[in-house]
C-alpha cells in the first residue's frame, strides 16, 4: 500500500546513526517540520531518513515509492519519464541512490553467516551495453530462492566471481553442510576452494594452516552443445563426497531428480525480465557499469523481501528466517543501515 504523507515521527524507534554512539533510547524530536531526530547521549541532530534510500530526496514520498517499484520490476526509465514528467536524469539517480542503499541493506542483513544456505547454484549471463559487452555473476540458496549476491565485470574471468563466492561464504553458516552447483567454468573450483577456508589451529608458533570446510561439497554441470542445440549434460564431483552431495540436493529442491544449475537460471531470467538492460535485444541498454549495478541489487534485493514467491507462500527472506513478514517497497527504502 502506497501512502501520500509522512507517517509519526517515532523516536522510540530510532537509533544514532553516529558510529560512536549508536543509542536507542535517549532519542527525541528535534524538529517536526525538518523531521530531524536528536540523541541525547551524544548531543547530535540526524535527519529521518539518514541511512535510508530516501536522505536527500526532495519529491513526493508517495512518487519515490512508485518510481522504484517499477524500476524493480522492469518498467523502462523513458516510460517512467513519459508518464511522471520526470527528468530522465532524476530517475537514474533515484536508482543508483536504491541500488547503493539494497547492496549496503543485502550485506547487512544476508551476509551475516546465518543462512542455512543448503545448496548453492551460481551461473553468470552476458548482456551488451552502451559501455561495452558485460558478464552478470549470480549465486543463490536453492532451498529458500534466496539471491545471495551479484557482481558485473567486462571480463568473464576469476575476478568476476569471486565477490559472488565471498558473499555467499558471508552469508552462509560455516556449521552446516554445503553443496555448491556450478557450471563447467574452470575458475569457480579454484575460487571456492579458496574461499571456504579456516585456520587449523593446533597451538603450535607459527601462522596456522588454512583447511577447507570439510561438510563442502562441489558439482560442475557441464552442457555440451552443437550449435544451439542441447546434446549432452556431464556432472563431475569437484570437492566432497558425491552421495552427500546427492543428498543436499534431494533435501533442498522441490523438483527432485539430478544435481542441476536450473533454479539459478529461471532466476537469472527472472532478472532479465525484471532488468530492461540484460535483455538480450532491447531499446533501453544500460548507460554504464554502476548504472547496472545499481539496477541489479535493487532488483535483487526487492526480490529478496518484497517478492512473494509462488512455492514459498512468503518472500525468499522469509523462508531463510531473515525476517517474518513481507516487506513493501516502502519499508524497504526505509530501512536505517549501520553506519560502519
Amino acid at each position: 500500500m502506497i501512502t501520500t504523507t509522512l507517517p509519526p515521527m517515532r523516536p522510540e524507534l530510532a537509533v544514532c546513526p553516529n558510529s560512536a554512539c549508536g543509542a536507542n533510547r535517549r532519542i527525541g524530536i528535534h524538529s517536526l517540520k525538518e523531521r530531524r531526530y536528536k540523541c541525547h547521549a551524544c548531543g547530535k541532530t540526524f535527519a529521518e531518513t539518514t541511512g535510508t534510500a530516501l536522505f536527500g530526496l526532495k519529491h513526493a514520498l508517495w512518487l519515490v515509492v512508485v518510481v522504484l517499484a517499477l524500476l524493480a520490476t522492469g518498467c523502462p526509465v523513458p516510460a517512467i519519464v513519459f508518464a511522471f514528467g520526470l527528468d530522465e536524469r532524476t530517475v537514474a539517480d533515484w536508482q543508483r541512490k536504491a541500488g547503493r542503499h539494497a547492496k549496503t541493506v543485502q550485506e547487512q542483513l544476508v551476509c551475516q553467516g546465518q543462512v542455512d544456505v543448503g545448496q548453492v547454484q551460481a551461473d553468470e549471463l552476458y548482456t551488451k551495453t552502451q559501455a561495452g559487452p558485460i558478464w552478470v555473476a549470480t549465486a543463490m540458496s536453492v532451498f529458500s530462492r534466496l539471491w545471495l549476491w551479484g557482481a558485473i565485470s567486462f571480463s568473464r574471468d576469476e575476478a568476476l566471481i569471486t565477490p559472488v563466492i565471498e558473499h555467499t561464504r558471508a552469508a552462509a553458516r560455516p556449521d552446516r553442510p554445503i553443496l555448491i552447483a556450478v557450471d563447467g567454468f574452470r575458475a569457480y573450483v579454484g575460487c571456492i576452494l579458496k574461499v571456504f577456508r579456516d585456520p587449523l589451529r593446533t597451538g603450535k608458533r607459527g601462522r596456522p594452516r588454512l583447511v577447507v570446510w570439510p561438510d563442502l561439497h562441489i558439482v560442475q554441470v557441464v552442457k555440451h552443445r552443437v550449435g544451439r542445440r542441447l546434446v549432452s549434460i556431464t556432472r563431475r564431483l569437484a570437492q566432497g563426497s558425491l552421495e552427500r552431495a546427492e543428498a543436499l540436493m534431494q533435501a533442498t529442491q522441490v523438483e527432485l531428480g539430478r544435481i542441476n544449475t536450473a533454479y539459478i537460471e529461471r532466476l537469472n531470467a527472472t532478472l532479465r525480465t525484471w532488468m530492461p538492460a540484460l535483455v538480450r535485444r532491447t531499446r533501453t541498454p544500460s548507460g554504464d557499469r554502476e548504472q547496472l549495478e545499481a539496477a541489479l541489487f535493487w532488483t535483487g534485493c526487492v526480490y529478496n523481501f518484497c517478492h512473494v514467491h509462488a512455492t514459498l507462500a512468503g518472500t525468499p527472506a522469509m523462508a531463510a528466517d531473515l525476517t517474518d513478514h513481507v516487506w513493501s517497497i516502502e519499508e524497504l527504502i526505509r530501512y536505517r543501515c549501520r553506519r560502519e
